[in-house]
């Protein structure tokens, strides 16, 4: 694939997942992205489970170089004020407050390079009433509306991935990408600010678009209800989604393919809105129809008929699929130390190239010589 950012230096002092994530995705285009961590102990997330190469820590570090500074001493800050200079992208996620008693505000290194795009995220803001506010992925869901609509009244419980976390590295990486555009014709730098709750409260925008349009308050089961989506469990014990959405034949064939010819001549299918009004009607009468063949038998005969569907896969099964498989999904690559690396390649492609490699995180330090010309930091990972 083209590095299409080949000629852009990243500087990411980011922990956990907003900052390492944007950093990865700027990363993934072909930036140099150079990961500045503590000496000893790097990025928490290193040793979240597994001493300091945890699954978590190599999610958002692949395709990234490693450097120990302590920018608190000033041997470390000076090293730190030369890479600055010749830096365009300056990443953190610190708390507000946080980076000026690291001596990495924004104010001290535009004076450095005034051509940096200096990329700040927060929980929720650098100013207001919850500023100082601590800010992790299912406080930032709740707090800017999302969450409710993820969780099961019927059966209440946090579920799903790091959303707000991983969303809002792609809003600061999105923001990054805006400002490197405008300084190449303008030559100066910009600070780019985003911070979780904002990030979610734009990520919900269909959300906030039903109330501010129309007063409505959507629920869990609101798009669902809309889309027509449905999961069903097969009789071998797996799982399978439909999306019906609006296109009559879509009903039309599902009820081919499941045997019920005269399905749409119910009350509750007579059409989109009865379907809408009667979900869980249409629900109760198709679950125990698909208990009656395999997974493999219903993919079958809903591909005959074009009904939008999918088993639910998890990751092996999504690795191993075909399509996954002609894309090259699936990367790889050999740390010296670490041993193997597997990760799933990032979705872009430019001019039909697929990515068709990728780096293994650092291990702490790992680059130290190559980059400071000193010995790797004490505590690597061996």
């Amino acid at each position: 694939m083209a590095k299409v950012l080949s000629d852009i230096t990243v500087l990411e002092m980011g922990t956990f997942i907003t900052g390492p994530a944007a950093g990865m995705l700027l990363a993934d285009l072909g930036a140099d992205v150079i990961k500045i961590e503590q000496p000893g102990s790097g990025d928490p997330f290193r040793a979240f489970k597994g001493e300091l190469y945890s699954p978590h820590f190599q999610t958002y570090n692949r395709n990234k170089r490693s450097i120990t500074l302590n920018t608190k001493d000033a041997e470390d800050l000076a090293a730190l004020d030369r890479l600055v200079a010749e830096a365009d992208v300056f990443i953190q996620n610190f708390r507000p407050g946080v980076a000026g008693r690291l001596n990495v505000d924004y104010e001290r290194l535009k004076e450095i390079n005034p051509q940096l795009v200096y990329c700040s995220i927060s929980g929720f803001g650098p100013d207001g009433p919850d500023k100082e506010r601590p800010a992790f992925d299912s406080v930032a869901q709740a707090a800017s509306g999302f969450l409710r609509l993820l969780v099961n009244p019927e059966h209440p419980r946090v579920v799903g991935p790091a959303i707000a976390d991983a969303v809002t590295g792609f809003y600061a990486a999105f923001g990054t990408l805006a400002a490197l555009n405008e300084r190449a014709r303008t030559g100066k730098g910009r600070l780019v600010e985003t911070s979780m709750f904002e990030a979610m409260c734009h990520f919900n925008l269909d959300d906030f678009t039903h109330y501010l349009s129309a007063g409505e308050i959507m629920g869990p089961y609101s798009r669902p209800h809309v889309s027509q989506s449905y999961v069903f469990e097969c009789g071998d014990g797996r799982w399978l989604a439909l999306h019906m959405s609006s296109p009559p034949k879509f009903w039309e064939n599902l009820a081919k393919a499941v045997d019920q010819p005269d399905m749409l001549d119910r009350p509750e299918f007579a059409d989109r809105n009865a379907r809408i009004e009667n979900y869980e009607g249409v629900n109760d009468f198709l679950a125990p129809i698909f208990k009656t063949r395999s997974l493999d038998e219903w993919c079958a005969r809903l591909a005959e008929g074009e009904v939008p569907h999918s088993p639910l896969r998890n990751p092996p099964e999504v690795l191993e699929s075909a399509q996954a498989r002609h894309l090259g999904l699936e990367l790889k690559d050999t740390h010296p130390e670490m041993g193997e690396f597997r990760t799933v390649r990032s979705p872009l492609s430019f001019d039909g190239a697929r990515p068709s490699e990728v780096k293994a995180p650092p291990t702490l330090g790992e680059h130290n010589g190559e980059i400071l010309g000193r010995a790797k930091t004490k505590g690597a990972a061996e």
